[in-house]
């Protein structure tokens, strides 16, 4: 590789940033480490890393306030890989700007491709409005504000056609029911997402074959959705 994908991994236990970088570093990926929060702070202003592996539980720091302050000024992928397993930790993390959310213990595989599909998102984003969704005979044209499943044209309402472009366009990140709602609805839209729900049910059974094993749409349950990866993307 002529340039390095840089990766700030802010962890304080030793054992585990040992793994990490070593994964990392055989996967070509160039690695710098911070113990700290006030370091691993320090280090992504000055290194502008293309991610970041962010641990939540930090000795001086709560890794929530890292969140916070880094995208007062930078909207580089955040990956939360943390001990902490309740929905409303996720739910916090992802809400306050995390791309996505790793628990411990976690496998290398699902590491790497958690960092390729957050690096995927950011370089895509851009252009996200402009192009066409493609997955697994689903296909979703934006301009056309057309959606169509092996050939045949799936008919949504303007609410459906909304919530699909928004996890589309988002593909491969875990989007949180609050994301979605104010997104969609408003930022004073009722906090209860029965709403959000309904129309979930509806889009399912418009593209899913199966709804109770979806294949495009995934429930992250008690955080948000997931929608599959665009073929453009991989």
């Amino acid at each position: 590789m002529s340039h390095k994908t840089t990766v700030l991994l802010i962890e304080d236990e030793k054992s585990i940033c040992r793994f990490i970088t070593t994964s990392l570093e055989n996967g070509e990926y160039r690695v710098v480490t911070a113990s700290t929060g006030a370091e691993g702070l320090s280090l992504a202003a000055s290194l502008c890393p293309d991610v970041i592996l962010l641990d939540l539980g930090l000795p001086d720091m709560d890794g929530m306030d890292i969140i916070k302050q880094i995208r007062t000024w930078s909207q580089k992928p955040i990956i939360v890989i943390s001990a902490r397993v309740k929905e409303q930790d996720k739910v916090m993390a992802l809400d306050l700007g995390a791309d996505d959310y790793i628990t411990k213990p976690f496998g290398t595989g699902e590491l790497m491709a958690r960092i390729r599909t957050s690096l995927r998102h950011t370089h895509n984003k851009t252009a996200a409005s402009a192009k066409i969704y493609r997955a697994e005979g689903l296909v979703i044209d934006y301009e056309k504000h057309m959606v169509t499943l092996d050939g045949a044209e799936i008919h949504l309402t303007q609410i459906e056609f909304k919530l699909l472009s928004l996890l589309s366009k988002n593909a491969g990140k875990v989007l949180t029911y609050s994301f979605i709602m104010e997104h969609i609805w408003g930022p004073y839209i009722d906090s209860n997402n029965q709403i959000l729900r309904v129309n979930m049910a509806n889009i399912r059974r418009k593209i899913e074959a199966n709804p109770a094993q979806p294949r495009y749409v995934f429930t992250e349950i008690g955080v948000g959705y997931r929608m599959l990866e665009d073929e453009n993307d991989k």
